[in-house]
């Protein structure tokens, strides 16, 4: 069995010695020159094939992402998931499996991750161990590194569809029925402020994205991100925003409620932030309840009335504010609550719709618009 990676390390020490700096090195360039060096070596005694996939591996090695790439061009591929140098796992069509490759060194796989957070000016290091982050087609990122991760340096990615997904699509996974998104994409015209609620890789922010472009195109539309994952099409009048972290210094972090604030004074006809997960609850909540209706967001939640719960909690660590104020500022902000869930067999649905009608003697009024029903396996109106 051939060993690329030793293979590889010799082939970079040769291209490197000949590289030429007075002219421009681009990735053509050492491509060239690798293909160059592999393909007039007499030593190496193997077929054409294996010659290709060498020349491959070094130029990943070199510009890209090492033995990620391949995995990271491959469409069938959903999520990447690296435990150090003890496992690579990927999901496929929802099942996670190991692959038999895995970096030859920490050292290597720390080259990578430095490599991907350095492409979007982010930092990981020992005093900033745990990163969040987007390469640039969009699939998001986690990197933990030590001190924080014992098993060594990981990374997480989560890849994107390509093709643009819409409703459509959803309809024909039966992931929503279509009387269902019909319902939704009316909620989106008639300017609803709407969470999309749900656990871990329910798929929120797609969702999101989807209904984000039943937006009409003359609207000023304002998207907010920790990471900048939506992807609104054929709106001109569009303004996005991304959270940035703190220096090595600790100092200059602008954080997803600067961003809130920030865009009030943007004149926005609605804002979407692309999850709520702590102080800026307060004021994506304020951001609703004064004149920007039609407002989006998603939020990690077991049900959607899990979802206002969670909401309270979040403004109560942030302000001591007395618990019927803010409820009644969430239901006067929240119309429509739309929640997603992870089926036993990894496929994803939306499992209820619920409108919030009322607050009365402290407490929420819900109504169900539509659920889902594990016996017919479909969304049901109720």
């Amino acid at each position: 069995m051939i060993d690329y990676n030793t293979l590889s390390k010799e082939v970079i020490k040769e291209v490197n010695s000949k590289i030429d700096y007075s002219i421009e090195v681009n990735d053509k360039y050492i491509e060239d020159l690798i293909s160059s060096v592999v393909l007039n070596d007499s030593k190496l005694d193997f077929e054409f094939d294996e010659k290709i996939k060498l020349i491959n591996h070094t130029f990943n090695s070199m510009r890209r992402y090492g033995i990620l790439q391949p995995l990271i061009e491959d469409d069938s591929i959903s999520e990447i998931m690296i435990n150090g140098c003890q496992g690579i796992f990927v999901e496929k069509s929802g099942k996670i499996e190991e692959l038999e490759t895995v970096f030859e060194s920490e050292e290597k796989l720390m080259q990578v991750i430095q490599g991907i957070v350095s492409k979007v000016n982010r930092t990981i290091n020992e005093s900033n161990p745990i990163v969040d982050a987007r390469l640039m087609d969009g699939s998001r990122i986690n990197a933990v590194i030590p001190p924080v991760s014992l098993v060594g340096p990981t990374l997480t990615i989560r890849k994107f569809f390509k093709d643009s997904i819409d409703m459509e699509d959803l309809i024909n996974w039966k992931s929503i029925s279509r009387e269902a998104g019909d319902f939704v994409k009316d909620l989106v015209l008639d300017r609803k402020n709407i969470i999309v609620s749900g656990g871990t890789g329910s798929g929120k922010t797609t969702f999101l994205n989807i209904i984000s472009n039943f937006i009409e195109k003359d609207e000023r539309i304002i998207t907010i991100e920790d990471s900048a994952e939506l992807n609104l099409r054929e709106v001109r009048n569009l303004i996005t925003l991304e959270a940035r972290n703190e220096n090595v210094e600790g100092n200059n972090e602008i954080s997803i409620r600067d961003l809130i604030k920030a865009s009030l004074r943007m004149r926005p006809d609605r804002i979407i932030v692309g999850e709520v997960r702590g102080s800026e609850a307060i004021d994506m909540l304020q951001a609703m309840n004064t004149g920007h209706e039609g407002s989006l967001s998603t939020i990690h939640s077991n049900s959607a009335r899990d979802t206002l719960i969670r909401l309270e909690t979040m403004v109560l660590l942030e302000r001591e504010i007395p618990l019927h104020a803010i409820r009644s500022q969430i239901f006067s902000a929240v119309d429509y609550i739309v929640h997603l869930g992870r089926m036993r067999d990894k496929s994803r649905k939306v499992v209820e719709i619920v409108k919030l009608v009322d607050y009365k003697n402290g407490e929420f009024v819900f109504r169900d618009v539509f659920k889902y029903d594990s016996t017919r396996n479909e969304l049901i109106r109720k």
